[in-house]
């Protein structure tokens, strides 16, 4: 869920300074002064992640309270069922789930984390959308609920196959927690939310901190010799590898959640025939695609040779043809394959996997073959 900007007034975060002290190359992005790599480098970070544990600082992510006028989490996922596709109500206390917001043509107008926190929801919303999340929340919940943004929390990342076991010194529950638990627990005696989740395929966990606590606690966590600050290089790779979107790029407001390949976020109950069907932004456009299918899709796609095919590179059905069937919408190198790689979006004719489609990549016609996702097998603790 990333996105960029080049906004000249820029924004910090909690960390800035911790960023800065250790060598942070800062650069815009999402109105925040961002770092986006640190010394070792955007192929080592990746590379550590995937390995040992990764530390990201995702401050500039929005973190939202919804809750009920009722004072019942029941109330506060009805309501929010307005505006997502998904099953909010059956969401457990303790658990998280990711949603979209959608308009009323049923694109997308973010994605976010929802997580039941026992009498209220907790949300987590895209930084470049979080100033419109709020006013869409208040536009039509406002009847109902109380959102509340949570300006005075900071959130960081800890994220590869050592992550549980260094939060473990600092937070002894948190190796029982399963993929995608989320609740409030003290994490170096310090009163934070944990989710185990986060957006790069591993294990991991996302960490929610009073402002005014987050540089001791996230230097706590990198003095571990196990855990590396990472920079948003390497979480765009590591996403892309997982396949997952980058709202603003892989999904925006003109696609839908079947379009974006995203149908497995909603549930039964939201769909044709299921106890609560429709009544979210779109239902008509989503549902009907949902039962007949999509004209477009995205999938993943692995150009062939060693050149990265990047954002915006037009696909072909064939080599010789003059009208493009599609466009890449994030491609990059992928580190831990070895290989480039990419999503886009393709019309559903052309969307089975082994399929070869084109890209015109500076005058000559690349081959690229359609692809499964994740690039790199996920690796939740389930």
């Amino acid at each position: 869920m990333l996105s960029s900007d080049k906004t000249s007034i820029l924004k910090q975060t909690p960390l800035h300074a911790l960023h800065v002290a250790r060598g942070g190359k800062m650069v815009p992005f999402a109105g925040y002064d961002m770092p986006v790599q640190y010394a070792t480098g955007v192929l080592q970070e990746h590379l550590h992640t995937r390995a040992a544990a990764g530390l990201f600082d995702v401050s500039h992510m929005g973190q939202i309270v919804l809750r009920a006028k009722s004072g019942k989490v029941e109330d506060a996922a009805l309501a929010l069922e307005r505006l997502v596709p998904m099953d909010i109500l059956a969401l457990a206390p303790g658990r998280q789930r990711y949603a979209q917001f959608t308009n009323e043509s049923g694109g997308i107008l973010d994605d976010l984390m929802v997580a039941n926190f026992g009498d209220h929801l907790f949300l987590v919303v895209n930084a470049a959308c979080k100033a419109e999340d709020e006013a869409h929340l208040r536009k039509h919940l406002s009847d109902t609920c109380i959102i509340e943004p949570l300006a005075d929390r900071a959130l960081i990342a800890l994220q590869g196959p050592k992550a549980a076991d260094v939060l473990a010194k600092f937070c002894p529950e948190a190796p029982a927690m399963k993929f995608m638990d989320a609740g409030p627990h003290r994490v170096n005696g310090i009163a934070c939310f944990v989710s185990r989740s986060g957006y790069t395929g591993e294990d991991g966990y996302e960490i929610s901190i009073p402002n005014d606590q987050a540089e001791a606690l996230t230097s706590a966590l990198l003095d571990h010799p196990d855990v590396l600050p990472i920079g948003l290089g390497a979480r765009d790779s590591l996403r892309l590898e997982a396949g997952m979107c980058l709202y603003g790029h892989d999904i925006d407001t003109t696609t839908t959640p079947v379009e974006g390949n995203l149908v497995w976020s909603i549930q039964k109950s939201r769909r044709s025939g299921g106890a609560r069907a429709g009544g979210f932004f779109g239902s008509d456009t989503i549902l009907a695609q949902l039962g007949g299918g999509a004209s477009r899709q995205r999938v993943g796609l692995k150009p062939e040779g060693r050149a990265p095919v990047r954002e915006g590179v037009l696909l072909f059905a064939d080599a010789t043809s003059t009208n493009s069937i599609g466009k890449v919408t994030s491609g990059s190198f992928g580190p831990s394959i070895s290989a480039p790689i990419a999503m886009g979006y393709v019309p559903t004719s052309h969307a089975k996997d082994g399929m070869t489609v084109f890209a015109e990549l500076r005058g000559q016609r690349l081959p690229i073959t359609v692809s499964p996702m994740p690039f790199v097998p996920n690796n939740y603790k389930r």
